[in-house]
C-alpha cells in the first residue's frame, strides 16, 4: 500500500495533535540522543478529610498550603475531621479529630496540621533530625505522657513557612509519612 502524501499529511497531523496534548502532562529531555522523561504531572489528590476546610483555608491564608495526603487512622470506619483553629494570612492551625465539634480535648483528638511563615521570633527548629522528601530536614519531638499524652511532631521548613504535623502519642514513622505526602503536592 502507497501512502500518498494527503494520507501522510493526515498521520503526521494526528501524531502532532496527540503529542501536544500529552505534553503538557510530561517534559522530556535529550541527552545523547536518547529521550527521557524528566517530569510527569502529577495527580495531586487531596486527603477527603480537608476538602470541606480547603475554601475557607485558601481565602484566608497567602502562605502555600501543604496538607498531607496519608494521615494514619482514617479510614471509613474511623472518619476524621478536620477543623480549623486558626487561619490568618500568615499562619494557619488545623485540628484532627473523631468528632466533628472535637476542640483539642483528649478523648477526641487525633493530632494538627498547622504552618507559619518564618520571621526573625520564629523558634529555631528542635528535636532529632530526619531526612525528608526533596531533600528537606525535618526535627522530630516525640510524645510525653503524663495524665494523657501530647502530640509528637515533626517540624520543617520550605520557601519561607516553617510547617508541622502531629499527632497524639504518634510514632516517627507516621509522621514522616504524613510530612512526605504533603511536601511531594
Amino acid at each position: 500500500m502507497i501512502l500518498n502524501f494527503r494520507n501522510i499529511s493526515a498521520v503526521c497531523a494526528v501524531f502532532l495533535l496527540v503529542s501536544v496534548s500529552s505534553f503538557h502532562k510530561s517534559a522530556i529531555v535529550t541527552i545523547n540522543n536518547q529521550s527521557q522523561l524528566i517530569a510527569q504531572q502529577s495527580q495531586t489528590q487531596l486527603h477527603p478529610v480537608f476538602k470541606s476546610i480547603l475554601p475557607k483555608l485558601k481565602q484566608k491564608t497567602q502562605i502555600k498550603i501543604l496538607l498531607p495526603k496519608f494521615i494514619p487512622e482514617s479510614d471509613e470506619e474511623n472518619p476524621i475531621y478536620a477543623i480549623i483553629e486558626a487561619a490568618t494570612q500568615k499562619k494557619y492551625e488545623i485540628l484532627l479529630g473523631f468528632s466533628p465539634d472535637c476542640n483539642g480535648a483528649s478523648a477526641c483528638r487525633l493530632g494538627v496540621v498547622s504552618a507559619e511563615s518564618v520571621t526573625r521570633k520564629t523558634p529555631c527548629m528542635t528535636g532529632k533530625r530526619i531526612s525528608l522528601a526533596k531533600g528537606i530536614t525535618g526535627y522530630f519531638v516525640d510524645f510525653t505522657c503524663g495524665a494523657g499524652c501530647s502530640d509528637a511532631t515533626l517540624t520543617w521548613r520550605q520557601q519561607g513557612v516553617q510547617y508541622v504535623v502531629g499527632l497524639k502519642a504518634g510514632d516517627r514513622t507516621s509522621l514522616v509519612k504524613m510530612a512526605n505526602s504533603a511536601i511531594n503536592t
